[in-house]
């Protein structure tokens, strides 16, 4: 492997633990405290939605970061898929605690984090999971399914009779999406 230049992101297969305290890692690791704030504050679907826009600009903030200023890591990104699933999984479990959701509206509004996590596991018991790592963004469909999951959470804090059919398409789009995921990485 050449090694990186400024110009290039590294796809460095090594983890540093440095990598967690650049500006990216520091980012990522916001949305961790963010997950325990939503649940404080979901019964005030303002604050709510303050907090989802916070964790949502971290997420956006922190591979802008890393990308412009060349500070990409094998780390960084392992971080920031973690945080975005505990930061969903918080979310759902708090919405489901809170009779926002159903237990299977969860299930549905959390289809893609499932499906990556079962992708995650079955390539960190690969032997060669470092050396196969390299950056995963997410395509379109990813976005999407992030924006429809936005759409669900906001209509679940306002109890709108449109969740459900929301949480159904965002389920659908989350599996599409994972199982594209699961065919790009292995």
């Amino acid at each position: 492997m050449a090694p990186s230049t400024p110009s290039t992101p590294s796809h460095d297969p090594h983890y540093e633990l440095r990598d967690l305290f650049g500006v990216p890692g520091l980012l990522s690791l916001a949305r961790v405290p963010l997950t325990a704030l939503f649940a404080l504050v979901v019964h005030n679907p303002w604050w709510a939605l303050v907090v989802l826009a916070l964790a949502g600009l971290t997420d956006v903030l922190d591979g802008w970061w890393a990308r412009h200023f060349h500070q990409t890591s094998a780390l960084g990104a392992v971080i920031d898929g973690a945080t975005d699933k505990i930061f969903v999984l918080g979310v759902v479990i708090t919405l489901a605690a809170t009779q926002r959701l159903t237990a299977w509206q969860a299930v549905f509004l959390g289809a893609r984090e499932i499906g990556e996590a079962l992708l995650a596991a079955t390539v960190l018991l690969r032997r060669d999971a470092r050396a196969r790592h390299h950056e995963q963004r997410a395509d379109v469909f990813g976005k999407a399914t992030t924006g429809l999951q936005f759409v669900a959470v906001t209509l679940a804090l306002w109890r709108s009779p449109a969740t459900p059919w929301v949480v159904v398409a965002t389920g659908a789009l989350g599996a599409i999406t994972a199982a594209r995921y699961v065919r790009r990485s292995l």
